[in-house]
């Protein structure tokens, strides 16, 4: 993996009276994160975070997704400090914001980190201009400059013509792009968002989602990406972390979590994903020792999808290649219809 921009190390969330003595002394006796979880249950405490451990390249959208109570949301406060950890380390850039200054922890929030949630926090007094420009204006950026800035960001996310409207004239979706340019407007390096589509009807989330891909292929962001819903995590992210009781049970792309999850919990997620646009080319291509046309090569991020098409073409195995053009595998029909059914082999 690239450099990363965050790491999040052994962190650890408990709520409870005096939490974090109980967890130093809990972890003091050399217990497994299991049993460190349950003597905490047993004396009146909540673990919601446990022992969690990651990095996010930079560039990369990470997903972290489970269901409601997984402990999803309070990892992603924990790394922007909205809420205090109990234990380890949260770097950005390897600076570790758990030993930084209430001040200096404000200046990280107003330079190099964003946030966008599922409530969209807009200020109802204020246009959409006004909105988008708040955190400038907090920062003390001039008038003038920080408009223009705003206008940037608002056109940006397609509500070029909205600037004097109030956030009760726009649709929810229009309210959520608002949100988003506000975040940006402060041109954050790494990017939170907390479920930022999961309010709005199916359509519109589904054209956010397309919107989302389309300001990331311009910007390229660091974005840690809080979902319950795992096609839109399939969709967006380049890996998924998948969450349960506050523990990550498995992180890896869409293709490695539906072709070897690591349990029955994480199989359980991807039961029912349609295999044929989630897996690519390169997640079932197979060692080859003919030599094949390089020419007629498919590139590795093709779905399934579209290898069955090329496959009913030409009747022949496809060579599979990389970004650098080189001949990585083959796919068969044999290959296809394995993936397909679902013959994965699970880890134990």
């Amino acid at each position: 993996m690239a450099t990363p921009s965050l790491c999040c190390r052994n962190l650890w969330k408990v709520f409870g009276p005096k939490a974090e003595r109980a967890l130093q002394l809990t972890l003091a006796e050399g217990r497994s994160t299991g049993e460190a979880i349950e003597r905490l249950k047993g004396s009146g405490h909540v673990p919601a975070a446990c022992d969690v451990s990651f990095e996010v390249a930079k560039g990369e959208i990470f997903v972290i997704m489970g269901l409601s109570g997984s402990g999803k949301s309070t990892v992603v406060r924990c790394l922007s400090r909205l809420v205090e950890p109990t234990a380890g380390e949260v770097l950005i850039d390897g600076q570790d914001l758990l030993k930084l200054t209430e001040r200096e922890l404000i200046e990280l929030r107003r330079h190099k980190t964003g946030m966008v949630f599922q409530n969209f926090g807009l200020l109802p007094h204020l246009n959409v201009l006004d909105n988008v420009a708040y955190h400038l204006r907090v920062k003390g950026v001039p008038r003038q400059q920080r408009d223009a800035r705003a206008r940037e960001m608002i056109e940006l996310v397609g509500l070029g013509g909205r600037e004097l409207a109030t956030p009760r004239e726009l649709s929810g979706g229009m309210q959520q792009r608002v949100g988003i340019a506000r975040s940006l407007a402060v041109e954050p390096d790494i990017w939170f968002l907390d479920e930022p589509f999961s309010a709005l009807d199916p359509l519109i989330r589904r054209q956010m989602q397309d919107e989302f891909l389309k300001l990331q292929e311009k910007l390229r962001k660091t974005i840690v990406f809080i979902t319950h819903d795992f096609l839109e995590a399939m969709r967006l992210a380049d890996r998924i972390a998948i969450m349960r009781r506050g523990r990550i049970v498995q992180v890896g792309t869409g293709a490695d979590l539906v072709l070897k999850p690591a349990d029955d919990y994480v199989a359980d997620f991807t039961r029912d994903v349609p295999r044929d646009k989630v897996l690519t080319a390169a997640s079932i291509a197979e060692p080859t020792g003919a030599e094949l046309d390089g020419a007629a090569a498919i590139p590795s991020e093709t779905t399934l999808d579209r290898v069955m098409q090329l496959l009913a073409e030409r009747k022949v195995p496809l060579a599979v290649a990389n970004g650098a053009g080189r001949i990585i595998g083959q796919i068969t029909p044999a290959a296809i219809v394995a993936a397909l059914a679902g013959n994965e082999t699970r880890r134990p």
